[in-house]
């Protein structure tokens, strides 16, 4: 019998030479730089540069372009370009456009159609040039006159609140951008918006005012709601009424964001009918102003629930005529008494 040893040789492994992984990697950074598109950049011009308007060209100028212009009267708009755009000339719109090969126009949206009109009739807006507004209700249409001349239109709407501080730059950061655009200009949407810090939500043009009016109603009457709650609060003889609302408010607001009105709780949910008819009662006592909107948003809140089935007919007919009778002797909005502070306040996106 014969027998085979097999002798076997034990093999180190040995890494790729440092050089071939770096050819590797070259390769790769080469061919991405080939398939990929350059972000471009943009001289901008700013007409309106408010609240808005300042944040936005502040952070364009962050990520590498160049504010080269812009316009605005007031003496808060002068002290925000002086804060946020140092060293940037302040001089008149047409000139402003002129200036530059990005115009972003951050004006009041019942302003916007003539601002375009005159800007391009002018000859201030030229072929090939950007010209983007921040308006929330419009869309690509209000544009058509900057069109007929040549330019891309884009509209660019950002969901947020703003100061017209410093502290709206890094708000920026996640914030949803509305956007309207056209076919040849999505592709620069997306990376302006980036630029920006913000991420994009496509809003066709027939849908721009329907937008809007989801984000007034809940932006802008939240404050409403918020100041009217925090006055009953001091009526009460609550001290802090902000610290008091604080987290119920955010905490609301978050279950809301999560649940829908799934997160409804309160007496309106329950059946509470006395409840209500004493929330009734107080509110016409001492502030006799918020009345209208207690009845109109718990009418609301009474339909879904009833409807959604969590709140019998026969309770929720209770509740209606309780709210019917306060309704009668809610003062109308011409009477009402309109507690404002000394401040503004931001900027919100119904604005």
């Amino acid at each position: 019998m014969v027998v085979v040893h097999h002798t076997f040789t034990k093999r180190r492994l040995v890494p790729a030479p440092a050089l071939t992984r770096g050819r590797r990697r070259d390769w790769n950074e080469r061919f991405a730089k080939m398939t990929s598109t350059p972000a471009r950049r943009f001289t901008v011009g700013v007409i309106g540069a408010g609240r808005v308007g300042a944040v936005l060209a502040a952070r364009l100028r962050a990520a590498g372009h160049e504010v080269v212009a812009a316009a605005g009267e007031s003496d808060a708009t002068r002290e925000r370009i002086a804060a946020l755009l140092p060293d940037v000339p302040r001089r008149k719109p047409t000139d402003v456009a002129r200036a530059c090969d990005l115009l972003l126009l951050t004006v009041p949206d019942d302003m916007l159609p003539n601002v375009v009109s005159v800007l391009s009739a002018s000859g201030a807006i030229r072929a090939g040039q950007l010209v983007v507004h921040t308006s929330g209700r419009h869309g690509l249409a209000v544009l058509a006159p900057a069109v007929a001349v040549g330019a891309e239109p884009l509209a660019l709407h950002p969901a947020m609140t703003f100061t017209g501080t410093a502290v709206d730059l890094e708000r920026l950061d996640g914030c949803v951008f509305g956007v309207t655009a056209g076919a040849a200009q999505r592709a620069l949407a997306e990376q302006l918006v980036a630029d920006l810090g913000g991420r994009t939500t496509w809003v066709p043009e027939e849908c721009r005012t329907l937008y809007h009016a989801a984000l007034a109603h809940g932006a802008n009457h939240l404050v409403t709601l918020v100041a009217e709650a925090s006055e009953l609060l001091a009526a009460a003889g609550v001290d802090d009424p902000a610290r008091t609302l604080r987290p119920l408010l955010t905490a609301a607001l978050d279950n809301a964001l999560a649940n829908g009105d799934a997160a409804l709780t309160g007496p309106i949910v329950r059946g509470d009918v006395e409840t209500v008819r004493g929330h009734l009662a107080e509110v016409t006592r001492h502030a006799p102003h918020v009345l209208a909107s207690y009845v109109a948003l718990a009418r609301a809140t009474l339909g879904r629930v009833v409807t959604d089935g969590r709140l019998l007919p026969i309770r929720g007919a209770k509740l209606r005529s309780v709210l019917d009778a306060a309704e009668d002797v809610a003062p109308t909005a011409g009477d009402a008494v309109v507690v404002r502070s000394e401040s503004p306040g931001p900027r919100q996106p119904g604005q």
